[in-house]
């Protein structure tokens, strides 16, 4: 059977669906903490100078007409950092340097004791710039100072590395726990199409019954196609088993009624030349009426052999029973019948199946016996429940014994012998679908022996 074209892997596809989203989420998340951590840091340290330029401006007054400030040392040890960074300022009266930095610059302009904040340069570094003002109103006159400070970002830059290699860590973690969330959700989710395939598989051809467990939503359009399909090949082969029993019928009868007017014909012919046409007529509609009946036992057994329909059964009544019913055409043939063995052997197996199976085992010995030659029919327990049916005919070739259990496959010595070659095939495929076996053995002395284990 031809496997059907694959496009890909569902599996893999999804899982690369999922783990593409996560490594998405996990970027956004890297970039946001980050994002996140610099906006407080550069608050914080931006808190910081606001505090200590504040501190700076209280300490500013005016005395006999003159601005006096002296620098608290709390504002410049508030701007301590673990990466010792540079502190720069400048102190302007009216627009006019008056100590610091005579370099540091602020770009706008401070009005009104506003705070303002931006990023320069100073001295080849990056430094975070603050400018703040304040009106100082003395006896004659009126002033206003203005107090810019400057520091550079070498602890932030530290600062922001940590949070970013910590950032990139969770980042990592989030993908990876994604990833495995990813592949378990996966394999969950393609487990249920397994289950199915796998109810499937352990299916024989004729067990066609609808799936009833409950599936998946997105899986119920697929078992309600397979159910339906299931149904239309029930119908099917129970069409095919209706036409297997009524084309049996309809050959069997008319070969039968043909032959019965071969052998009457045969009776009233008194010439060598035509009596020997009617004998070879009579031998073809044997053979036709053998062949046919064969083949459509093989067919039903192939049908039924994926679903036995097991019983309790006595494999030594069964046994009994086809004695009986085939010791007229022994007797009729000069052949002897007998039965021996254990007296029960119980099994759980089909009846119809075992039953075809050995008839065709004792007709194969009733064929290629010799005249008062002896047929045995052994059914035994142990090692394991088996039927045993030896003759005293020519036995098997030694050197096609493993070959004629095939179909249509036939000894060199059954050359004048009516057969189709397929009832070993059908004693074979009986005993496999019984989880048995079927051994050919000549017996020493002459004659063959077939054994059917179950």
């Amino acid at each position: 059977m031809d496997s059907p074209g694959v496009s890909g892997s569902l599996r893999n596809q999804l899982a690369l669906t999922l783990i593409g989203g996560a490594a998405v989420l996990a970027l956004l998340l890297f970039f946001a903490v980050r994002s996140y951590a610099v906006q407080v840091a550069q608050q914080g340290q931006n808190n910081i100078l606001e505090a200590s330029v504040t501190s700076m401006l209280d300490a500013a007054a005016i005395r006999d007409g003159r601005i006096e400030l002296d620098l608290p040392y709390a504002a410049f040890s508030m701007l301590a950092t673990p990466a010792d960074d540079r502190v720069f300022y400048a102190i302007l009266q009216d627009g006019v340097h008056l100590s610091g930095y005579e370099d540091l610059a602020f770009s706008q302009g401070a009005t009104g004791g506003n705070l303002m904040f931006e990023i320069g340069e100073m001295r080849g570094g990056a430094v975070q710039k603050i400018s703040a003002s304040r009106t100082l109103i003395g006896a004659n006159n009126r002033t206003e100072v203005q107090i810019v400070l400057a520091q550079t970002q070498d602890a932030l830059s530290e600062t922001l590395d940590q949070i970013s290699r910590n950032a990139a860590l969770l980042g990592l973690g989030f993908f990876g726990l994604a990833a495995a969330l990813s592949f378990w959700a996966t394999s969950a989710t393609i487990g249920q199409l397994g289950k199915l395939t796998s109810s499937v598989t352990r299916r024989g051809p004729q067990d066609l019954s609808p799936f009833t467990k409950p599936v998946p939503r997105e899986m119920a359009p697929l078992v309600t196609s397979l159910n339906s399909l299931m149904g239309r090949l029930d119908q099917s082969l129970s069409r095919s088993e209706d036409f297997i029993a009524e084309a049996a019928h309809r050959v069997r009868t008319p070969l039968a009624t043909v032959r019965s007017y071969a052998e009457a014909t045969l009776q009233r012919v008194d010439k060598e030349e035509n009596r020997e046409a009617m004998r070879s007529m009579v031998k073809a509609i044997d053979e036709s009426s053998r062949a046919a009946g064969q083949l459509l036992d093989h067919a039903m057994i192939t049908f039924r052999a994926d679903h036995l329909e097991r019983e309790e059964i006595d494999l030594v009544v069964v046994a009994r029973e086809l004695v009986l019913r085939l010791t007229p055409i022994a007797d009729m043939k000069d052949l002897s019948l007998t039965l021996r063995g254990d007296p029960h052997v119980p099994y759980s197996g089909d009846l119809v199946l075992i039953q075809n199976a050995v008839r065709n085992l004792i007709d194969n010995a009733m064929k290629y016996s010799p005249a008062e030659g002896a047929i045995e029919v052994a059914v035994a327990l142990h090692p394991r429940p088996q039927i045993r049916v030896c003759d005293r005919g020519p036995g098997f070739p030694t050197d096609e014994i493993e070959a004629l259990t095939t179909r249509f496959r036939r000894g060199a010595n059954a050359a004048n012998t009516i057969g189709s070659g397929l009832g070993l095939t059908i004693a074979r495929e009986v005993a496999q679908a019984h989880g048995g076996q079927i051994e050919l053995a000549n017996q020493e002395g002459g004659g063959a022996c077939v054994t059917l284990s179950f």
